[in-house]
């Protein structure tokens, strides 16, 4: 699956309205992706074993009918658009709080795929399951998301907001490597993640796991970046 047909950002407008505060550069930032480096940052030459902890992600659930791709269905870019508008509500609500201002980096988009079927395979015509996600700080409680969704909602009405959660989640014991070109040439790489996970004796389990570094509208095929990752079982 990749990001080539899933994003269309480019005719979204976030406003934020904000009152006059306390000089900016003042308000700490937190970069989360440099925190778990060894999550969002892995080598593109080898496959490896990291074992990612329970995090705090804004979630949303979806189907994409059969034959249609991310980038023609109508409710998936819908789903987009309520990520991303709440993700940077939840940025900017906490870097403009009273108490604690802290600021940080709106994290990858992230995508979980399955299928009706059962296990998501390139190329076959079936509906789609998938679960998008956005890490977000521990700081951010389940009050703030809530007055997020309210604001994006009013800003620019859209029927996926409803269907946005925060929740924290753990998917433990994974394999993953930083593929970089274009999307049409992953199959390549998750069978060297196949090769590694029966070299090591470990088994893959969960969902297909993609995490987006990189932005279709900008960088040229071969040079995006996508995060693959599959969850192992744990070692004997």
């Amino acid at each position: 699956m990749g990001l080539s047909t899933l994003v269309r950002l480019s005719g979204m407008c976030f406003i934020v309205h904000m009152a006059p505060t306390k000089d900016e550069s003042t308000v700490p930032k937190l970069d989360l992706r440099r925190k778990y480096k060894d999550l969002y940052g892995p080598s593109s030459k080898t496959v490896t074993v990291v074992d990612v902890p329970e995090l705090q992600f804004i979630m949303l659930d979806g189907v994409i009918e059969a034959g249609v791709g991310p980038g023609d269905s109508e409710p998936f870019q819908d789903a987009m658009g309520a990520m991303y508008g709440v993700a940077y509500g939840l940025k900017f609500m906490s870097k403009l709080r009273q108490k604690d201002p802290l600021d940080f980096t709106v994290m990858a988009l992230e995508g979980l795929w399955s299928a009706e079927s059962g296990e998501f395979e390139f190329g076959k015509v079936e509906p789609w399951l998938y679960t998008l996600l956005m890490m977000q700080p521990g700081h951010i409680s389940q009050d703030m998301f809530e007055q997020a969704v309210a604001e994006a909602g009013a800003k620019r009405p859209n029927p996926a907001l409803d269907r946005l959660r925060m929740e924290r989640w753990r998917e433990g014991p994974a394999i993953q490597i930083m593929h970089i070109g274009p999307y049409s040439d992953e199959p390549g790489t998750i069978e060297m993640m196949d090769a590694f996970a029966e070299e090591h004796g470990r088994r893959l389990h969960g969902r297909h796991h993609e995490i987006y570094l990189g932005d279709p509208r900008r960088a040229k095929p071969e040079n995006l970046k996508t995060i693959l990752r599959h969850p192992i079982n744990q070692s004997e």
